[in-house]
């Protein structure tokens, strides 16, 4: 999140506290002996100081060259503002796809990961395995490896390739030809290119976000990647996330993946919401289906790759390019 943003927010957040101060002790206001023409007058002011704080932070931005994406004079974050109704409390995410673009990272450490092994099967079978096929990045990641967890996933892509391996155990080196080594060294290869190239926020994810945080939404992040914490950390959300229910959660609660609703379940226990007051958000039908037998409120679908048809037939109340989308235009900051 940029500086502004975070001046904004926590500024915004401070004004808002005030006027619910001044509110409650408005409603109270015989039992603390507070006359009406006080109040009025203490409700002028803090009008005043939200006009001058924005007056401030427009001068900021142009000093800096920068924007920010909240007004602090324009209407309260709303459940309503977001497209999403009174009724809804929580809001429950998918990563890839949804908040961030760590499909193409993730896509990218498993095909260096499966190459070496698939290279390493072919010259040693020759004829007998076939013609050289490396990793497919988008087909074979999506079919095989994408929303299941880990181990999971490597046998699914291996068995496609008539591959078969050991188990192993969970602290296999990463050498190891075994289920465990080989997603030790998918981890190995995620977190070396995460620190050389680095993630982002989709930019109308991360402004949604903002304004869920800003209108008292609690939003949790589920998804089968270990290293979910680490690339919303770096991506800039993870401050704006309650609850995160990743790879490591999945394994150790024996949750079933995706179409299962066990991880949106376990999404909305953590996050202390029954789920007819929960909204979810997902890029795939397995994600869609999983959100409608967790009884959800609404599934929202985010559509990047036109596939907006298909969505909805999978049973998506709504479908979206992008999370921006669904923020009213009363708040935004221009």
């Amino acid at each position: 999140m940029d500086g502004l943003d975070v001046l904004s927010i926590q500024w915004r957040g401070a004004l808002d506290s005030a006027e619910d101060a001044l509110d409650a002790v408005s409603r109270s206001r015989q039992a603390l002996q507070f006359g009406p023409d006080e109040m009025q007058a203490r409700a002028r002011k803090l009008v005043h100081e939200r006009s001058e704080a924005e007056e401030a932070m427009e001068q900021l931005a142009r000093v800096l060259h920068a924007g920010f994406h909240r007004r602090l004079t324009g209407p309260r974050a709303s459940g309503e503002l977001l497209g999403l109704g009174r009724a809804v409390a929580a809001c429950v995410f998918d990563l890839d796809g949804v908040l961030t673009a760590s499909a193409t990272l993730h896509a990218a450490a498993w095909q260096e990961t499966f190459d070496e092994l698939l290279a390493r099967h072919h010259e040693s079978a020759g004829d007998r395995f076939g013609p050289w096929r490396p990793f497919d990045a988008q087909h074979d990641y999506d079919e095989y490896i994408h929303g299941r967890p880990r181990i999971e996933g490597i046998h699914a892509f291996l068995a496609s390739r008539g591959i078969r391996l050991d188990e192993g155990e969970v602290d296999d080196p990463p050498g190891a030809e075994t289920a465990h080594g080989l997603a030790n060294r998918k981890n190995d290869a995620l977190r070396r290119r995460l620190g050389h190239d680095g993630v982002s926020a989709f930019e109308g994810s991360l402004r949604f976000l903002e304004v869920a945080h800003e209108a008292g939404l609690h939003c949790a992040v589920v998804s089968a990647s270990a290293n979910t914490e680490a690339i919303l950390d770096r991506s800039g959300l993870l401050d704006l996330v309650d609850v995160v229910v990743d790879g490591e959660v999945i394994g150790a609660d024996h949750l079933r993946a995706k179409p299962a609703p066990d991880s949106v379940l376990a999404a909305c226990r953590r996050l202390a919401v029954e789920p007819p007051r929960v909204a979810t958000f997902e890029t795939t039908h397995a994600g869609i289906e999983a959100g409608r037998a967790a009884g959800v409120h609404a599934v929202i679908a985010v559509d990047r790759t036109g596939r907006a048809g298909s969505l909805v037939e999978r049973g998506a109340d709504r479908v979206v390019s992008d999370l921006g989308e669904l923020i009213d235009p009363v708040l935004a900051a221009t």
